[in-house]
């Protein structure tokens, strides 16, 4: 709908641009709020009205008798007190929505926008929360790509953080064990550190004179010197490896893995603190509790002076994040050497080091940098961007954008189906909350293994002939479609309650009925192959053929395949809307929407057992249409498609 609008509106400003005060910002075209009504709306003649003194639908008359003969609109006529609705050309416009299927695509835009998602610190297993943020991050480089956008997906790596130094303090002080410890260990690598991870943080809040040590540690591990670091990194490229396991079986990838470490290492750090010192943006505090401490100043936060580098000289986080945004915008004069971290379906996947190396790599330079991160680091995001703006970066800093969204909860249902024990007084709670620090967080692949043991059985009893290993590939499928879809609906904004019973639910808002309803659909053209012999390209030639006037179609099938039709054009529309507003519901609500109407139709209108020729010919090329627009829709949220269910 997205070109057909851009034509119609500036055939409405040349028709009634020379006559009345209109500008093409005053145009807006909506839909009327039922299909009899019209296709497209347009309400302008309310605002001029009132400022030429005019009856709304007295000047939409008016203006009616210019606007006949627009290509591609059949009819346009008055409605309520001023509105304007425009009637489609059914033809025209079915014809056009099929040949924008293969329409050219523009190469990727010069520009370059980075996305930096997921960040999971390198010292214990993935939980539920880091699964909506690589969705929504994947999710949005989805839809960028596809709008021709030149995308950069960063997983920065926080191997020098607070948290990795608390493991190698249990490793080293509570466990008694080295680097050469590391590969004796029973179980799963990251499984072991989530429980040493919490241990630790109980131990160091019972024992306040161990953080002396804890500080000794850290400065080791910032510096690269002794067992601490090598510990240090020894743990974080295993977790590192570990994370990327869990987040490929919902289909995330990354281009670039930054590492801290080698912000550090190759003085980015002490360069951005050259320049917040040379522009006076941080100052040293001489008293008070942050004495020693190089602080940055707000007049309106939560914490009047944030500090930037402790009085001990390691650096905060977010003094790290500010040398890494200056990098990402192009703006620190220094780059990364990077060398191959994983090779994996022809691409590689790169990683950041201090080693020099003849790579020529182009990494960063971005014109506008999206940074997802939950709500609860709002602060810590404002501080950065003031941080470049402190550096004469304004403009860098309104485009470097948080990209927030809500934690994730359980139900005790839930909770207890993984295995965690819900106290009495816990039951009737709608949602329970976890705690990594204190070990009681959810891992995301405990998560996923249980979702795909229950799609399994599932499959299991609907396809009993099915060979195992066939089982399993739908399973997972199934098991990653429910995921992402469950992570999309909700509003960014929304706590999500994750519930295994509904996110796997056939019926209903969820993945599962999603895929379902692709599934059904690619039945529908295997069984014509088989049954008529129509491959691909003879479907494509019956649709060139076909009558799509819609006059000829019995009974209320006219207004139903229209309406299937133009939800499906509305697809565009709703990429642009969700990428704009960084809402992703709206694209997964049109996919749900879109499914429903889709098998209400099939329902009602058969395809396989219909005689006409004339309405066979437009039912395939109506549900053709909608699996095209159904894949793109499922590809950009990232739901796999399986071929059985």
């Amino acid at each position: 709908m997205i070109p057909l609008k851009k034509r119609l509106r500036e055939d409405i400003l040349a028709r009634l641009g020379h006559l009345y005060p209109l500008e093409e910002a005053d145009i807006e075209i909506g839909y009327p709020p039922r299909p009899e009504f019209g296709d497209l709306s347009v309400t302008f003649p309310f605002k001029l009205a009132r400022e030429l003194k005019m009856n709304p639908r007295e000047l939409a008359r008016e203006m009616l008798g210019h606007l006949s003969g627009i290509a591609g609109i059949a009819k346009a006529e008055i409605a309520g007190p001023g509105y304007i609705n425009f009637f489609l050309d059914r033809e025209i416009f079915f014809r056009g929505a099929l040949a924008a299927l293969s329409a050219f695509r523009p190469a990727p835009e010069e520009r370059k926008i980075i996305i930096e998602h997921t960040n999971i610190n390198p010292n214990k297993a993935a939980h539920i929360g880091h699964l909506r943020n690589a969705c929504l991050g994947d999710t949005l480089a989805r839809c960028l790509r596809h709008k021709g956008e030149n995308v950069e997906v960063q997983n920065y790596i926080d191997d020098t953080g607070v948290q990795v130094v608390d493991v190698v303090f249990g490793f080293l002080d509570l466990k008694k064990k080295g680097l050469r410890d590391l590969e004796d260990l029973p179980g799963r690598f990251d499984y072991y550190c989530w429980d040493l991870y919490a241990r630790t943080s109980s131990y160091l809040a019972e024992h306040p004179e161990a953080q002396e040590r804890r500080a000794a540690i850290l400065k080791k591990i910032e510096h690269g010197e002794g067992e601490e670091a090598a510990l240090g990194q020894a743990v974080s490229r295993r977790i590192l490896s570990a994370h990327l396991e869990t987040m490929k079986r919902i289909g995330i990838t990354y281009d670039l893995l930054p590492c801290e470490s080698s912000i550090l290492g190759l003085k980015f750090w002490e360069k951005a603190f050259t320049l917040l010192k040379e522009k006076g943006a941080i100052s040293l505090a001489e008293d008070g509790v942050n004495a020693g401490c190089w602080i940055m100043k707000f007049a309106e936060a939560e914490e009047r002076e944030k500090v930037i580098v402790r009085s001990d000289g390691t650096v905060t986080y977010v003094g790290k994040d500010i040398a890494y945004q200056l990098w990402k915008f192009g703006l620190l004069g220094r780059d990364f050497h990077y060398e191959p971290f994983l090779e994996e379906g022809g691409k590689t996947l790169w990683i950041t080091t201090t080693t020099p190396n003849s790579r020529p790599l182009s990494f960063g330079g971005a014109s506008t940098v999206y940074n997802v991160i939950d709500s609860r680091q709002a602060y810590l995001q404002k501080i950065v961007a003031q941080g470049l703006r402190s550096l004469g970066f304004a403009e860098q800093a309104d485009r470097s954008v948080h990209f927030a969204y809500e934690m994730v909860a359980l139900s005790p249902k839930s909770l207890k189906e993984l295995g965690y024990e819900v106290r009495d007084e816990e039951k009737d709670r709608s949602f329970l909350e976890v705690s990594g620090r204190k070990g009681l967080g959810v891992k995301a692949d405990d998560l996923l293994d249980r979702l795909e043991d229950k799609a399994l059985a599932e499959v299991a009893k609907r396809n009993p002939d099915l060979a195992p290993g066939a089982r399993a590939a739908i399973a997972r499928a199934i098991a990653s479609g429910a995921l992402r879809y469950f992570m999309l609906k909700f509003a960014r904004n929304s706590l999500i309650v994750f519930d295994f019973e509904e996110a796997l639910s056939f019926e209903g808002e969820t993945g599962p009925y999603l895929q379902y309803t692709g599934v059904r659909l690619s039945s529908i053209f295997r069984k014509l192959a088989d049954r008529e012999g129509f491959d691909e390209a003879e479907v494509r030639g019956l649709i060139r053929a076909a009558d799509f006037s819609t006059a000829g179609l019995p009974g209320r099938e006219a207004a139903d395949f229209w309406d299937l039709a133009t939800t499906a054009a509305q697809f565009e529309e709703h990429v642009l809307h969700s990428v704009y507003s960084l809402e992703f519901s709206h694209l997964a609500k049109f996919a749900f929407i879109l499914c429903q109407k889709t098998n209400a139709y099939y329902h009602l209108y058969s395809i396989l057992n219909e005689k006409s020729a004339g309405l066979k010919k437009l039912r395939i090329a109506a549900l053709f249409y909608v699996r095209e627009i159904l894949d793109r829709a499922f590809g950009l949220m990232g739901i796999p498609q399986p071929e059985k269910m």
